[in-house]
Order: structure tokens, then sequence, then C-alpha cells
């Protein structure tokens, strides 16, 4: 053992100013302890199974490859012993008394130059073991290594300035380490504490971890192995149990891949969205792994905020962390395995729309608010996330979507744009003036329902080289068709009116023309192309002191009755006829879906009706 039994040794400085930055600051939470010991005990075991696959000569080969831990509530204490690769006398003073093998100098480096604990790599650094002085007035490490000629050892340090070392006969092959634990830390002793912070942190840790000789890992990373090789049962109660759910998934996706990163993920979509319903703002649900140890629970890293809903685990052995795992460092790698994820969830939803579409039909109906919320905010996932996107159309039945694609799949010949308007319902929709030009020519019109979807079409401008048109706009190069049925009123007579209206209306109108565009309606309001009528009711909505709506275009359908005899009705009663005019020109704002003043409205309506008595 090299000269070392029995004897107390210093730790170098470097070593004892890492030892205060653990145990006093650098971890915010001290159950993390126990994740860093089961890490490292795991890591001992992974060696020694390699080492016996390759055919080396290993001190007590037979013994099973497992992590017993032991707590002791009368003694105040808890050992976690491993059967793994061990270590020999000098690899203690290397490992644990030095800064040779550990890499606490380049931490201590980069703590320096940085300024802050926000650091690097704990597997680098490999300083998860001083994390147990956090909790533990004395500690007592008890190794022997696998090989055969070895001694074993005892290693005992408070964690102070020094640390002894001595040697111990009858020890297994393997690693076991014996906490005594402080008076403020006494809940670690505890064997329902010790369950819990497994279960939260290392239950999917590939080797058997037993408390008080009872198995408390239960549950297989099934995200590591093949698709092939897993149920369709364990993916359910996988799914379960990360979620916390009863139900089953409505998706899932389980890929691996190596290139641009190591990456094994499970991601599910859960079967219903509680955001919806009024009950708060999800909470991201993918939890980060890193060889199977948790980094972090409901990471806000791995996939956009609008993929909340997503519940999952990503598994990346590439993923770097700061020294205490509670926080990512990288953020160039971290954006490249968000970038990496995010794609490859929304080319499988699309792969689902396709090949499902009841089911996605489904997913939309609960999950579109987050689908759009991504498509709005998301410029890097847009293209992406268009595709998803699915409304109803004027040549849709009831209840039935279609996408963006399958709109531009049956335009007719010579069809420029896709068209869209927004209201409330179907019905609204179809009951207003601004679809009669497009059912006069056969063409198709979106329906879209939010004003979040007008602002995602706008932006987006286009799509396969067709503009992206709201059918309330006021230039668009459409001419209505009645078949030639109805008259309009001469040009000369149309060319006064106009006039009078936009005289009468004022600066409610930015101007009044004929329209071209009308079939059964005698007027509407068109905007500008900035704009629509349904950003237009958002901003009343937002606005509820008052939003001034801005002058629109008026179109008149001048072969209308109503036009007709409020043409003939300037002559005989110009009162009235602005009273009329005033009317028209509400009841297209109402056609838009905006809000008007109901009082001057009701005021007006009983002129209207006193006018028609007298008659």
């Amino acid at each position: 053992m090299s000269g070392t039994s029995g004897e107390t040794k210093e730790f170098q400085a470097e070593v004892k100013q890492l030892l205060d930055i653990v145990i006093n600051s650098l971890y915010t939470d001290r159950e993390i302890f126990l994740r860093e010991l089961i890490s490292n005990a795991a890591d001992a075991l992974e060696k020694i199974r390699y080492l016996k696959l390759a055919g080396s000569e290993v001190w007590d080969k037979d013994l099973p490859l497992e992590i017993s831990i032991n707590v002791d509530e009368q003694a105040h204490t808890l050992s976690i012993s491993d059967t793994g690769i061990g270590m020999t006398g000098d690899e203690l003073v290397q490992n644990l008394g030095t800064i040779a093998h550990s890499g606490s100098k380049v931490f201590l480096k980069h703590l320096a130059e940085s300024d802050s604990k926000d650091v690097n790599l704990i597997g680098q650094f490999g300083v998860g073991f001083y994390s147990a002085f956090m909790v533990a007035e004395k500690v007592t490490l008890l190794t022997r290594s696998y090989k055969p000629e070895a001694q074993g050892c005892r290693w005992t340090s408070e964690g102070t300035g020094s640390y002894t070392i001595s040697e111990e006969e009858g020890l297994s092959r393997g690693t076991k380490i014996i906490l005594h634990l402080k008076d403020n830390a006494r809940e670690f002793a505890k064997p329902d504490t010790v369950k819990r912070i497994i279960k939260q942190y290392s239950s999917f840790v590939p080797f058997p971890i037993l408390v008080n000789g009872e198995k408390v890992n239960t549950i297989q990373a099934i995200w590591t192995k093949n698709k092939n090789e897993v149920t369709e049962e364990e993916y359910k109660e996988f799914y379960k149990y990360i979620s916390n759910a009863y139900d089953e998934p409505l998706f899932r996706l389980h890929f691996s891949a190596d290139a641009p990163l190591s990456i094994n993920a499970l991601l599910f979509v859960p079967n219903d969205n509680f955001e919806r319903f009024g009950f708060g703002r999800l909470e991201p649900g993918v939890n980060l792994y890193c060889k199977k140890v948790l980094i972090q629970q409901q990471s806000e890293h791995i996939l956009p905020q609008w993929l909340r809903f997503v519940k999952g685990v990503v598994d990346s052995e590439e993923l770097p962390l700061n020294i205490s795992r509670e926080n990512m460092q990288d953020s160039v790698l971290v954006s490249k395995l968000r970038r990496v994820i995010t794609k490859r969830f929304l080319r499988f939803l699309n792969e689902q729309a396709e090949k499902e579409p009841e089911k996605y039909h489904q997913f939309w109906e609960r999950f579109s608010m987050f689908i759009k919320e991504g498509a709005a905010s998301d410029f890097t996932h847009r293209d992406e996330l268009v595709k998803l996107l699915r409304f109803e159309s004027s040549k849709s039945e009831p209840g039935k979507l279609i996408s963006l694609k399958e709109y531009v799949g049956r335009m007719k010949e010579g069809q420029q744009a896709i068209y869209y308007i927004n209201g409330p319902s179907r019905e609204a929709i179809e009951a207003g003036p601004y679809l009669e030009v497009f059912r006069s020519r056969d063409i198709e019109v979106i329906y879209t329902r939010e004003a979040v979807d007008d602002y995602i079409l706008t932006q987006l401008g286009e799509y396969e080289g067709k503009k992206l048109v709201s059918a309330d706009q006021e230039n668009l190069d459409l001419t209505g068709d009645d078949g030639g049925k109805e008259k309009g009123l001469p040009e000369d007579e149309v060319k006064e009116l106009l006039e009078w209206m936009k005289k009468t209306l004022g600066e409610k109108v930015s101007t009044v023309r004929e329209s071209k565009r009308l079939v059964d309606s005698p007027a509407i309001i068109l905007s500008p192309g900035y704009t629509t009528n349904s950003m237009e009711r958002m901003m009343q909505l937002v606005n509820k002191d008052g939003h001034k709506i801005a002058p629109k275009t008026m179109e008149i359908n001048t072969k209308h009755s109503i036009i007709q005899k409020l043409n003939a009705l300037i002559k005989k009663d110009e009162t009235l006829a602005q009273i009329a005019a005033e009317q028209i020109y509400d009841n297209a704002l109402i056609s838009a879906g905006l809000i008007v003043d109901p009082r001057d409205m009701v005021d007006r309506m009983y002129q209207i009706l006193e006018k028609a008595m007298e008659s």
C-alpha cells in the first residue's frame, strides 16, 4: 500500500478549497449527495462489467452487480456499497486526497477564471464524492480493488484538513461509504426519505438498488432499449409512471440518434390538455437524464415552451452540466439538442397526421393551441408547424378539417391566392357577406376561428408560392357573378350616391365605392392589406375602455334593392336617408364581427320605426 497504512495525511490545499465550496455553497439541494454517490457506484459497476466481458482477471468475479444502501435511524448513519471496480490504496490517495485524477484542479481553475459557481461537467471533474460532506460530519470509506493482489483499505475523514488511510482485512470487491450524519441531516437515515430520493433521481440506474434489502428501482429505463424489445404494456406503464397519469397516451415517439448528437428519447402526447380548461399553465413535462441518471426534472431547456404539453424522457451522454448537475452550462450544445428533438417531434406529428388523420384530428382539437403558439412565435420551426395547421373551409363538411397542402391541391386553375376568413363560428361566417364572391365563383375559402390564426397566416404571407389573402381585404381582384339577373343604378347616379354616402358617414369610412364582389348583401366593410377585421376585433377586446374603429373601405351593392331605395329616399327625405345610411354602415360592421355602440343603434332603429309607421 506504498507506506500509507495507518497514516494521517493532509488534503492538498486545492482539495481543502474544493471541500469548502462543495460543503457550504455549491449544491442548493442537499439530497443530491445521494444521487452523486449512486452515480459513482453505477460507474464502478459498469467498469467491472466491462472488465469481466473483456476477460480480465477479476477478484470475487461471482459477486452480483448491485448497489446496497443501509440506514440506521438509531446510529444516524447511511451507508452505500457497490460490488464494482473498487480502489487500491494508491488510488484512494490519488482520487480523494490529491488533485491527480479527481479533476479538482481543472474545476478550481475554471472557478477562478469565471468567478462563478456555474461550472462544467460533474462527470468530467469527478468531485461528486465530496458532496457526502454536505450531510455527514464524518465519512468512512472501505474499498477493495478488483485486482487479485490488492489489499483492502479504510479511508476516514471529517472533511476538514486531513484524512486517515489504513489497511482493512476481510473486504469483498467494491466500495462501501459510511456517512455519519450531521444533526441537521438525520432525515437521511430514514428509509422512506432515501427511497423517495432514489425514485426521483435514480429510478433508472441499470443495476439493482437495495434499501435495507428492498429493491427500490423497479422501473426499467426502456428509452435505452430497442423499441422492438418494448411491449405496449411496458410503454403504457412507463407513461403512467413518469406522467403521474391514469389514462393512456394519445401518441408515442421512441427514437435514438447518433448524429449530430447521441440521444435516446421517449416522448408522449397525453390524452388530454387541461390547460385548455383553465387549470393554469402546464409545466414542462420532459425529464433530462445523462446515462440514466436524472439531471433535471421538468426541464425548460430541452423543448420550446409551446411543446410544454409533451411528457417523456431525453437522455444524452454528451450533455454538459454544471458541477452540481442542476443547471446546464453549454448553451450552444443545449440549443442544438433542443433543435434536434423539436424537429424530430414535429416530423413525427406530420407523419401521424398522414397515417392516422382521425387520431390527429383528436390531437388538433385538444392541443392546437400549442401548435398555434409555436407557429406565431417560433420562426425556426415555422415551416414544420404550418404543415400541422388544420381548418374548416367552405368546401369541407362541418367538423372536418383540412390542411393548407390539401387546399392548394384542389385550387381552381389560374387561382393565385389562398383565401381565408375569420369568424366566431362556421354559421356566422357563412351568414356574412364575405363569402358571396367566392361562392359565386366556386372558390374555396378557409375558415379561421381565432385572431391568432389570422396573425399566423398574415405573418406567413404565402404557402407553396401562393399568397395568403384574407377575404375581407379591400383590393381583391374578384368579381361576383349574379348571372346578370340584377341591374344596377345608372353610372351618374352611382357617382352621386357614393359622394353622398362618404359625406354622410364622414370619418367613419376612408372611402365608399361600388362593389363588384357583393351578390346578395347591400354593403360590406373591408380592411386595408396590413390588417384584418379579426385583428380589429382583438383590439376592441383588449382595449376595454374603447377602441375607435379605424376608417375602412365601404362597398355598396348598387344592384341591391335597399341601396336602390336609399338612392331614391335621398331625394324625398334626406334626413331619413342619412339615418338609413348610418344603419347600413353599422349593419356592415356587425357582419364584420366588430362591436358597435348598441345605444346609438337602438335610438336609430326607433327613428326608422317611427318614420315607417307614419307612412
